[in-house]
């Protein structure tokens, strides 16, 4: 059975006293929370995966790295290996943001190799896919998801797949103050879990979970979570304040 996740993306915000702090807010909020129906997932920068980990208590919360290097080891200066993101206690790591395609050049190749070694080292990947607004206005938005989840992931056995969560971020609706709407967000998902079923089976697709992440919030959270196919959210600017992250935790 596929997880529901929440999982926050606080980019470059935050230092690290102000990332503890967030914790202990974020652990107060959820204590009289028994029925929050989701997993809680925390993407901080590198330097704070450690420490952030080490502080939370609630076994509801994880943490992820934003990204890893596409090498094991050696000399390559100022990278962070999947081995170390491994060592900080981080559960997950979010790859192929739109932000590190775009910014740094990181390509479907570059990411099979990124992928293999976030599995190698027991990391989940959280992996994203989705299209720019001239994509979507060409009609080609359906082929460019596809496309970039065939090219980095399906080199991957049943097994490893399992362990992949996906995350459609329709580019065109990340810090636009645009978003997708329900019916929009659906479709592209139900696709998706299509064309896993088609190289891995029903079983794999029906288990794989599948976050949206376009500026979800906690206006819009629970309308889009009840879609059949939206498994949680890979959150931006709501995740930087608890009293704005948990209307989205509580979308479930």
């Amino acid at each position: 059975m596929r997880k529901n996740i929440v999982a926050g993306n606080w980019k470059m915000n935050k230092n690290l006293q102000e990332g503890i702090e967030f914790v202990k807010a974020l652990e107060v909020a959820l204590a009289d929370k028994d029925k929050i129906n989701c997993e809680v997932v925390l993407g901080t920068p590198f330097i704070h995966l450690a420490q952030v980990s080490a502080a939370i208590n609630d076994k509801r919360i994880n943490v992820a790295a934003q990204n890893c290097a596409d090498k094991a080891s050696g000399a390559y200066t100022g990278e962070v290996s999947a081995a170390m993101v491994a060592s900080t206690g981080a559960k997950y790591v979010i790859l192929g943001h739109s932000e590190r395609r775009t910014y740094y050049g990181e390509t479907d190749a570059i990411l099979k190799e990124k992928v293999l070694l976030a599995l190698a080292n027991g990391l989940k990947p959280i992996f994203c896919i989705g299209e720019t607004k001239d994509e979507r206005e060409k009609n080609i938005h359906f082929d460019v998801v596809k496309k970039q989840t065939v090219d980095a992931l399906f080199n991957l056995s049943a097994e490893d797949f399992s362990k992949i969560v996906i995350a459609y971020e329709p580019v065109w609706a990340i810090g636009t103050g645009l978003t997708a709407t329900s019916a929009q967000a659906q479709e592209m998902h139900a696709y998706i879990r299509k064309t896993i079923a088609e190289k891995y089976g029903e079983e794999v697709a029906d288990n794989t979970s599948i976050l949206y992440g376009g500026s979800a919030n906690g206006g819009n959270a629970k309308e889009l979570f009840s879609c059949p196919d939206i498994d949680g959210g890979l959150i931006g600017g709501a995740s930087l304040d608890v009293e704005k992250f948990m209307p989205v935790i509580e979308g479930f």
